[in-house]
């Protein structure tokens, strides 16, 4: 019954689904192509600040503070590491910076995404996706896509919980042992989940060619208007960079 149940936690932030995704999209874009000047340096800032910030309101502190820490770790080793002898030149100092830009980069379009699958439920994004007249093949995956990665976390758990009763650790059995004792059995669990989400959704009539109905309740208000406002004057000043680049 886990597998068909479709509602949330408690959540102090209420986008609507089509905010959400229009959100991740600004976010991932403007922190990917974001240029140097002062201008877009001040845009980059204040889309940093949406994720964990929508994180840390929504009452999901502890993962907000965690991809923080992470990120300004990532962006103060990647600042600091000319000035580290051992750091400054060769193959580690490419393997450190990578790493750092890379981090940079994705940390804060992981904190949106992780903030959209926790926040919205399957039936808000089915009748925000039927809203957007998006068709059925790209909707069906994306629907299975939202329960799989919570029931797979949930898995994780149990699987790690059960091998610390077992006694296998990282200390004690060598990282081999714990790739076979962890790892093959959250990529059998993987396939168990697919397949029986699958089902769960077919099961609701999601592959019906007919009109669907929906019981919750979706809509734009002002806090919508406000992120839709902010979003759209960030990918402007983006895109007006990228044709003038010398204007700003």
């Amino acid at each position: 019954m886990k597998l068909l149940q479709t509602e949330g936690a408690e959540r102090t932030v209420r986008l609507d689904p089509r905010t959400k995704m229009f959100l991740l999209l600004a976010v991932s874009t403007v922190l990917l192509l974001g240029g140097s000047t002062p201008a877009l340096l001040a845009v980059r800032g204040l889309m940093l600040l949406f994720p964990f910030g929508l994180l840390a309101i929504s009452g999901r502190w502890r993962a907000a503070l965690l991809l923080l820490v992470l990120y300004f770790a990532s962006y103060a080793l990647m600042a600091v590491s000319p000035g580290i002898p051992f750091l400054a030149t060769g193959v580690l100092n490419a393997v450190v910076v990578g790493s750092c830009t890379v981090l940079t980069r994705f940390v804060p379009t992981v904190a949106t995404g992780y903030f959209v699958l926790s926040t919205t439920t399957v039936s808000e994004f089915m009748a925000a996706m039927e809203r957007l007249r998006a068709p059925q093949w790209l909707t069906i995956p994306l629907s299975v896509l939202f329960r799989f990665f919570p029931t797979l976390a949930e898995e994780a758990r149990s699987i790690g919980k059960a091998m610390r009763m077992r006694g296998v650790s990282l200390a004690r059995k060598g990282p081999l042992a714990l790739v076979e004792y962890r790892l093959v059995p959250l990529m059998a669990c993987s396939v168990r989940i697919g397949e029986d989400l699958s089902a769960a959704s077919l099961t609701r009539g999601l592959g019906t060619p007919g009109k669907r109905t929906n019981i919750c309740r979706i809509g734009f208000h002002w806090q919508d208007a406000a992120v839709f406002l902010v979003c759209a004057l960030a990918l402007g000043l983006l895109l007006f960079d990228l044709m003038c680049p010398k204007a700003l």
